[in-house]
């Protein structure tokens, strides 16, 4: 939701959005935990270059209130654009 709003404030639109999370769990010494985070996002959006679409990437991953969420936890990102 975070990726499409910050698209329609730019004035585009996605054809399609696809994002997967892989978690890791994993036991430290403060028990279970969540150590990482992978999103894989492949996007389908006319008209953006994709320097312009890692940027958008890059500003939803650190603005969305998931990630502030787990702030604590390693967040990779892994955007294509196609």
């Amino acid at each position: 939701m975070a990726f499409s709003m910050v698209l329609g404030q730019k004035g585009l639109v996605a054809k399609s959005i696809d994002t997967t999370a892989d978690v890791t769990f994993e036991t430290t010494a403060d028990g279970p935990a969540i150590t990482k985070i992978k999103l894989t996002n492949h996007s389908v959006i006319p008209g953006i270059s994709e320097a312009d679409f890692q940027e958008i990437a890059k500003t939803v991953k650190e603005s969305c209130p998931v990630s502030k969420a787990l702030a604590a936890v390693n967040i990779e990102l892994e955007a294509t654009l196609g």
